[in-house]
């Protein structure tokens, strides 16, 4: 849910394969806000079965949603985390029991996606600047690798997340915002931009420090951007001898 576009949001729609998605919004990471879950269905709601769930709201969804959010999260195609503060989400999902719920999803094949905490929140480690000086975070470890994001936004992230990676922190994913990882199980397979400049990186810890690399990105105007990507050929693989 870009600003100045949906080029994003249009490739992970496309990952699901579905004529009329069913899209399910978590706002958790902003404390479930009005306009961040009006924004949504102002995006999804036309092309797509939309719903939300709502931790801090009597009201937690549409269509019944509160009395069945193991079954209803499941049974989506696309579950959209919204971005905010990871370490207040990642706290309410765990004591709903959305950590477990969520886990299941992604063994089952459904997409998972999302902005800033909404990245962040999938991988086993996270680099968090919401409230105060940067710090690592444990997200729930579905992918092994850290995370930082908003890498160009915040310059203060990149030399924070090199420290964190060269004193123990696990090897990871970079990205500067409008960038996008795309992995299938724990295959990094493409890093996608909606910026025809937006970069992505491997940060590793070595022997001499930190080492930075850039990741090919594809530009989502290029043709046949919103091709499947091959998981034959993915770009890295959870075998990889550092990042892993």
């Amino acid at each position: 849910m870009e600003k100045d576009g949906s080029l994003l949001d249009d490739y992970v729609l496309a990952l699901t394969q579905a004529d009329r998605p069913r899209v399910c919004f978590l706002p958790t990471a902003s404390g479930d806000a009005d306009h961040y879950v009006v924004r949504f269905y102002r995006r999804f709601s036309s092309g797509c079965e939309a719903s939300h769930v709502s931790l801090f709201r009597r009201d937690q969804g549409t269509g019944g949603v509160e009395d069945h959010l193991a079954t209803h999260l499941l049974g989506q195609d696309l579950i959209y985390v919204g971005g905010g503060n990871v370490v207040s989400m990642l706290g309410a999902w765990r004591a709903h029991g959305l950590d477990a719920i969520l886990r299941k999803a992604w063994r089952r094949g459904v997409v998972l996606c999302g902005p800033s905490a909404g990245s962040l929140c999938w991988f086993e480690q996270a680099l968090s600047a919401f409230h105060g000086a940067p710090r690592p975070v444990r997200g729930l470890g579905l992918l092994p690798y850290s995370n930082c994001v908003h890498y160009d936004a915040e310059p203060e992230r990149r030399a924070e997340y090199h420290r964190f990676v060269g004193d123990g922190m696990r090897d990871g994913f970079a990205v500067e915002d409008g960038v996008a990882l795309h992995f299938r199980a724990t295959n990094l397979l493409r890093v996608v931009s909606s910026r025809p400049d937006g970069s992505a990186y491997l940060v590793q810890a070595g022997g001499d420090g930190v080492v930075e690399t850039p990741l090919r990105a594809t530009h989502l105007t290029d043709a046949g951007a919103l091709q499947p990507a091959d998981p034959s050929t993915p770009l890295l693989s959870a075998g990889h001898p550092v990042a892993a």
